[in-house]
């Protein structure tokens, strides 16, 4: 089917957007790299009256709005993004619409890295890979240890399910969680945010960011983990004082950390996360899945239709 409707495809790293949905509505076009700058995101785009935007890794603030005035559809894959201004998208008059999603694939990628930060795995892969010695590192029993996890919703609870069958305690904080709630997932409530810390051999976040929860974790709080314990963040990078934490793993004052959410992604060059000897880091692959990209990407292409049909679906504003 023919069609003058232009719609952009935003950072399909993986170049399989296209392939996964049926998009014979639009002319669409897959940007597979990043625009670092809003001038870029918008010579790129200017032309299309519908965007496709993959989770958070493009910002729509109003002045984009404003520089975009033949938008008039902006989906996103999940049905919250803090990167949209809605009240901006309201205001210039484009509908915003988002689509569903799972959470098993961050919970797996949370005990990838657990895993990985026990077992060195990542040193001892670079050894075999470069001819270094054969067997370096001694590593750190899960069985009988503490895991402490910050947020015991969906993704949370489904950690603690895994933690339990590798033989873990699970111990659980939020400022909302209840005892009965801490029960029910067969984890212990922690009195406060400063025992779970002090309490635990692995730190897992798994908090949605907020007013709340921005800093939530900074220089005092790492200072009560043990020298022992490892940080795993998987929620967003913000809920951790990233400064704080680059000086305790630059310090040894935790075992490491492994993370797959930044303040600034991609990463640039040369970071130090990138670099760390004692961090294991992930290109935020926490919601990167077969599964997730087929829901994400063919919920989209029906906000599309359903928009082009005058009957907008799952709509946010």
């Amino acid at each position: 089917m023919l069609t003058d409707i232009r719609c952009a495809v935003l950072d399909d790293y993986q170049g399989v957007a296209l392939g996964l949905a049926d998009w014979s509505r639009v002319r669409a076009t897959s940007f597979r790299e990043h625009f670092a700058s809003r001038d870029d995101l918008v010579a790129a785009v200017r032309d299309c009256e519908i965007v496709v935007a993959m989770r958070e890794r493009t910002l729509f603030p109003a002045e984009v709005f404003e520089r975009l005035p033949n938008l008039r559809l902006l989906v996103t894959t999940g049905m919250s993004n803090a990167s949209i201004d809605l009240e901006a998208a309201r205001a210039h008059g484009v509908t915003v619409c988002g689509t569903g999603g799972g959470s098993a694939s961050t919970v797996e990628l949370t005990w990838a890295l657990i895993l990985g930060l026990a077992r060195h795995l990542v040193s001892e892969t670079t050894a075999m890979r470069t001819d270094g010695p054969w067997q370096s590192t001694v590593g750190a029993d899960l069985h009988g240890r503490t895991l402490g996890l910050l947020g015991l919703g969906r993704i949370g609870s489904a950690v603690a399910a895994v933690g339990r069958a590798f033989g873990m305690e699970v111990l659980a904080w939020s400022q909302n969680l209840t005892l009965r709630r801490a029960f029910e997932h067969g984890a212990r409530l922690a009195p406060g945010l400063d025992a779970l810390l002090a309490g635990s051999d692995v730190v897992s976040v798994h908090l949605v960011l907020g007013d709340r929860t921005r800093g939530l974790v900074g220089e005092r709080e790492l200072a009560l983990m043990k020298p022992t314990a490892y940080l795993v963040n998987t929620s967003r990078a913000a809920i951790v004082d990233q400064a704080a934490l680059l000086r305790a793993l630059r310090e040894r004052r935790i075992a490491g950390a492994g993370l797959d959410v930044f303040e600034e992604e991609p990463l640039p060059a040369g970071h130090e996360f990138r670099t760390l000897p004692n961090v294991l880091a992930t290109p935020h692959l926490g919601y990167v899945s077969e599964a997730n990209y087929a829901t994400f990407f063919r919920e989209a292409a029906e906000d599309i239709t359903a928009y082009l049909d005058g009957s907008p679906i799952r709509v946010l504003t």
